[in-house]
């Protein structure tokens, strides 16, 4: 039977780490019946974090699915919902969460409002188009501050924030909250964890405030309508409720306003009302634009698919995970159905798949299904060659759906099996890992014989070594962390010439390119409309058929091999455009290898001449300190290289934005604890990659040998 995709939400929550929100997902679970005892974060017994190293930090790393029902109104709707990391090192999982959903929960921490990683994670949102609802968490934290948080919401994220709650106290005063449509005071009773919700009349302490907070409500409601603010202007009384849920619901998703709601999720407060406003604000996946890919035939045509059961087949996967019963691979539906047994298509790699077993998940368990199909977010045994990223669909109606971007990893380490038996299994272990993580890579350096791990910090190398020993049951020892460099160039050169000219009997091997090299940002390529790849441009330049087109992709592919070893300290190469300009040919000994060794020599030839350069990773980096350690942790800053870019004050507290080579951050956490007696924290992020000083370039270079 078909499912009514009005009644389906694809949401997911997502914050800064410690921000609550998977304590928020818990008890959405528990009120929606998916579970009878909620778990604690703080006690390691979340549901959704079940990892052991999850459970072990508090702290989710993986995003975790779930399918639950919610009656609102007297409908039931069915929720899927994705359980997202906070953790910077974890990004990825966000992102390809992201890519997904219909619609998100932000949660921020009451006390500190938007912080690092909700900047992120709002921009994932934003590059994604996902409509969001906020939820200003932790009301009965002592210095919650609901007029501060709403404003850097406001400030921080430059988002048109609507706050239709407001809180009745803070801290241990924290009460309730009052739905300012209703101008009613909502009350949780403590006894039964929340689940007994009253109405009633909002206290005279609250009730100024609430209502100035209504007036703006209704104003900046109507601003997102012209009807409405018409009849608002002749007679603001006029304007419905009803009327305001229906203009805030479209502007919502619309993108244009972001509804605010407030409570507590470890005291079971205002968990039911989040999501109702899921519901009602947040698109179903029929709201949501039709989906756009590429013809797998012809990149250049544009193609889409509506969200309907009647469409061809298409879906997006998003996870894929190693399991008892056999590879899980996530799978978001975008139209057309799917039955157990179905054959489908990648596109991406002309693969033909057998769809053996579909599950509806809840974080570890799952539920068995014959067939589902558009709108849905769902887990199925039986793929063998489709990876995060892929497109699966019909086979006799191909589509590529726009694949995600996966940021490259910035920190490297060295990594050695104990014994030969861990050296047998280390290789399988590692491709398992790569599939499940597409921001982890894994390579052997002949020269050295030593397997490296790439990641996206210290954290996150730190997980894959413990997964290796405790899951996997493979012994390591570890090196200490290296940075991941780049090189590139800061100059140019013009018609270098690449010949590779080989006899040896018998037919010969020739192949001759000349290429010019230049730097370019991918801003810039942007701009251009050029196409980067791994950071490099190729153009093709050539006229008059000095080089037959089949040979253009070999002079292409041996530039790209090229890059990725570098030139000067075998670190890949970014930031560079190369236009193959002339070249020749001989009739019988030219081929596809010796044209891929011409556009190898000429590249490296030509880069040489253009100046090449190191870049290092620079971190985005955010302190919280007592201000009464400011010149403490401002001195460090500097002697590490780093800069302050913005500093502000939040009561005693002193946040600083800063930017710091990553190479002068490893253990900088301890040492920040140290020098202010633990009261400081701190979150980073990669920013950007910056030209390296020269004595520098040379230490690091030196050490490569």
């Amino acid at each position: 039977m078909a499912i009514d995709l009005t009644k389906v939400r694809n949401i997911g929550i997502c914050a800064h780490i410690d921000a609550g929100k998977t304590t928020v997902t818990e008890r959405i679970l528990f009120y929606t019946g998916k579970i009878h005892r909620m778990g604690e974060v703080h006690e390691g017994t979340a549901t959704m974090d079940s990892l052991q190293e999850e459970q072990e930090r508090g702290i989710t790393i993986q995003s975790a699915a779930t399918t639950c029902p919610w009656t609102f109104n007297d409908t039931e709707y069915k929720v899927n919902l994705i359980d997202t990391p906070g953790h910077v090192d974890f990004t990825i999982e966000v992102e390809r969460s992201l890519r997904v959903l219909d619609g998100a929960v932000a949660v921020f921490d009451g006390k500190e409002g938007v912080e690092a990683q909700s900047e992120t994670v709002w921009r994932q949102a934003d590059r994604y188009g996902v409509p969001r609802c906020c939820l200003i968490n932790k009301m009965d934290k002592m210095g919650a501050d609901f007029n501060f948080s709403f404003s850097s919401i406001l400030t921080r994220l430059g988002a048109n924030a609507i706050a239709i709650q407001f809180p009745m106290g803070y801290g241990n005063d924290f009460q309730g909250v009052i739905d300012l449509f209703n101008m009613k005071a909502i009350r949780w009773s403590v006894e039964d964890d929340g689940q007994t919700m009253t109405e009633g009349e909002i206290p005279e302490e609250f009730l100024v405030d609430a209502q100035v907070w209504r007036e703006r409500m209704v104003e900046k409601i109507c601003e997102l309508d012209e009807n409405l603010t018409d009849k608002f202007l002749s007679d603001p009384a006029s304007v419905t409720v009803e009327e305001l849920k229906a203009a805030l619901r479209k502007g919502t998703v619309a993108l244009k306003c972001f509804p605010v709601l407030c409570g507590s999720a470890l005291k079971y407060v205002g968990i039911q009302k989040v999501l109702d406003a899921a519901i009602e604000f947040l698109p179903n996946p029929t709201e949501r634009n039709d989906v756009e890919g590429v013809n797998p035939r012809d990149p250049d045509e544009r193609m889409t698919r509506p969200h309907t059961e009647n469409a061809p087949f298409s879906a997006l996967v998003f996870k894929v995970v190693a399991d008892v019963a056999g590879t899980l691979t996530y799978i978001r539906i975008y139209s057309g159905k799917l039955e157990k047994g179905m054959r489908v298509t990648n596109p991406g790699n002309g693969k033909r798949e057998i769809v053996s077993r579909i599950y509806e998940m809840h974080a570890k368990d799952r539920n068995a299904l014959d067939s589902t199909g558009s709108g849905q977010i769902v887990a199925v045994v039986g793929l063998k060659d489709s990876y995060t990223g892929d497109t699966l669909c019909d086979n006799d109606e191909q589509i590529i759906l726009e694949r995600m971007v996966f940021p490259e990893p910035v920190i490297s380490m060295s990594i050695e099996p104990v014994t030969a038996d861990d050296r047998k299994k280390l290789g399988e272990a590692l491709t398992t890992i790569r599939r499940e993580d597409p921001s982890f890579r894994s390579n052997f350096n002949e020269e050295t014989g030593e397997t490296i791990i790439s990641g996206m910090g210290e954290l996150h190398l730190e997980i894959i070594r413990n997964k290796l020993v405790r899951d996997m049951k493979i012994n390591v020892n570890v090196g200490k962390p290296r940075v991941a460099y780049r090189e590139t160039i800061v100059g140019t050169a013009k018609d270098v010439r690449g010949l590779f000219k080989k006899q040896t009997g018998g037919r010969g091997q020739f192949g001759d390119a000349t290429v010019n090299v230049s730097p370019i940002t991918p801003e810039e390529a942007e701009a251009e409309e050029l196409k980067m790849k791994d950071g490099v441009v190729f153009l093709d330049k050539i006229s008059g058929g000095v080089i037959p087109r089949e040979f253009i992709p070999s002079v292409e592919y041996g530039v790209r091999q090229a890059a990725t070893s570098g030139i000067i300290g075998g670190f890949p190469m970014i930031n560079v455009k190369v236009e193959l300009v002339f070249g020749s040919y001989h009739d019988v000994d030219s081929s596809q290898i010796a044209f891929e060794q011409a556009g190898a020599l000429a590249f490296r030839e030509a880069c040489m001449k253009a100046r090449p350069a190191l870049l290092e990773p620079i971190m985005k980096l955010v302190v919280t300190t007592p201000d009464e350690f400011f010149g403490n942790v401002s001195g460090d800053i500097a002697s590490r290289r780093g800069s302050i870019v913005d500093s502000e004050m939040r009561g005693v507290t002193r946040l600083l934005h800063c930017e710091v080579p990553l190479s002068e951050l490893f253990g900088y956490t301890t040492t920040l604890r140290s020098m202010t007696q633990g009261r400081a924290s701190s979150s980073m992020e990669p920013l950007t990659y910056r030209l390296m000083p020269d004595r520098l370039k040379d230490e690091v270079l030196a050490k490569q040998g």
